[in-house]
Order: C-alpha cells, then structure tokens, then sequence
C-alpha cells in the first residue's frame, strides 16, 4: 500500500470581491515546510515497502552474502523509522487540529 501525499498544497480561495490571483502568480508558491517533509517521508516508506516486498517475494535473498544480508537489514530499518515518523507527524496533526477545534491556542 503506497503511501502518497497528493496535490501539496492547496490555493487559498479569496473572499468575494477580492481580485483572484493569476495562475502564474499561484504555481510560484512553494510547498510548505510540512508538506515537504511528508512527501519525504512518503518516498522512503514506498522505497522500504519495495524493498520489503523484494525480499518477501524471493528477490534473490536465498544467495546474499552477510554485507547484501546487512544492508538489507539497514534498508528495513530505515523503513520502520519512516514508517515511525509517518506515525507521529500524524498523531501530531491529528492533536493539533483537537485543540483547534477545541477553541485552544
């Protein structure tokens, strides 16, 4: 299962009344340092679940010698802590829009 974050960021929609931006003005935006930082993680989870998926599937693991069997081993690592980040970033989010509905600050 991909992990993927779709569209970045989004346009703000201006109120009635205010003159919308053009299309060039809007494409120049650059994503936000959160959306960024998650579309990161997104690609080192999808390239751990390739390589997982490699190593289930017989991707030649049977003949590996112990440095290939050590980088493996590194590469699922690398794979859990994605995989850990993902999990926080969103426990996190999910935390901070509670309090913003919540009427906190």
């Amino acid at each position: 299962m991909p992990f993927r974050v779709e569209g970045g960021p989004r346009a703000a929609v201006s109120p009635p009344g205010t003159p919308a931006r053009s299309a060039p003005a809007q494409a120049k935006a650059e994503p936000s340092a959160f959306a960024t930082t998650l579309e990161s993680v997104a690609r080192r989870v999808d390239a751990g679940e390739s390589l997982i998926r490699r190593a289930v599937h017989g991707g030649g693991s049977a003949g590996l010698d112990p440095g290939q069997w050590i980088a493996l081993q590194a590469g699922i690592y690398r794979y859990v802590e994605a995989l850990d980040l993902a999990a926080k970033l969103v426990d996190r989010a999910g935390n901070a829009v509670r309090t913003l509905l919540q009427g906190g600050h």
